[in-house]
């Protein structure tokens, strides 16, 4: 018996290549762009069975292209205290539809190809909340991961306490510039802009000049503002912007 005869199934590529005299590719690529639906139901892996008997209805939408599915930028405004990476399957699972931005103007179907083998190119402390960058794309991997140490992050901290001028100048260092955005008796807010940045770096120069962080977010990665993006809330990077 055959995998395709098992349990008297078909993968719904092959059917729908039958159904619609494609070929496999084609049939594929129909799936995987999500014109197709069994039962009334979107389905996007080319391995999901079917009957054989043709007892379910298998539909390609009219309006289906053949275009290939690009690799994809995702801008997230990631929670304090969730992680920002995981694993190339997982990374991205918590991105849906519901908490999509109604700012992001990509026009993009989402697609599950788009949430899969993301990778985190910007990760952040567990701790911190703020901009965090997934992408398929290997230049853009290049850059935000390669050519790091040329990439300027812009980040809020707040720190407990005054903070005096030797502590500020002792954090003004390469590749550090820092600025005082506030300050009252109980909190300094600082605003770093720091090229290379390393999840842990920022902390390990306040404590070092004896300051503790109350909070810590990031608001720009290069040329990419955390502006528009709510707290959990994630959108497609546009075609013309740039790191």
């Amino acid at each position: 018996m055959t995998e395709d005869k098992k349990n008297d199934t078909l993968r719904l590529a092959k059917h729908l290549a039958a159904l619609y005299n494609l070929s496999r590719a084609q049939a594929e690529q129909y799936i995987e762009g999500g014109y197709v639906r069994v039962n009334g139901v979107v389905i996007e892996s080319p391995q999901h069975r079917v009957k054989g008997d043709g007892s379910e209805r298998i539909e390609l939408d009219s309006q289906a292209k053949l275009a290939p599915i690009l690799p994809m930028t995702i801008l997230w405004h990631k929670p304090s205290g969730v992680p920002s990476e995981g694993t190339a399957d997982k990374a991205c699972e918590g991105m849906t539809v519901a908490n999509r931005a109604n700012t992001d103007r990509s026009g993009v179907r989402l697609l599950q190809r788009h949430l899969k083998d993301q990778e985190c190119v910007t990760p952040l402390e567990t701790g911190a909340s703020g901009l965090v960058v997934f992408t398929q794309d290997f230049p853009i991997k290049r850059k935000l991961i390669q050519d790091n140490a040329l990439n300027e992050h812009e980040i809020i901290v707040d720190v407990s306490g005054e903070v005096s001028e030797a502590q500020l100048r002792g954090l003004s260092r390469p590749p550090m510039k820092v600025a005082m955005s506030k300050q009252t008796d109980k909190i300094t807010g600082l605003r770093f802009a720091i090229k290379g940045y390393a999840p842990g770096s920022i902390a390990a120069q306040c404590q070092h000049v004896g300051l503790g962080i109350e909070a810590m977010k990031r608001i720009r990665v290069g040329r990419i503002p955390l502006a528009g993006l709510e707290v959990g809330q994630w959108r497609f990077l546009m075609g013309y912007e740039r790191f």
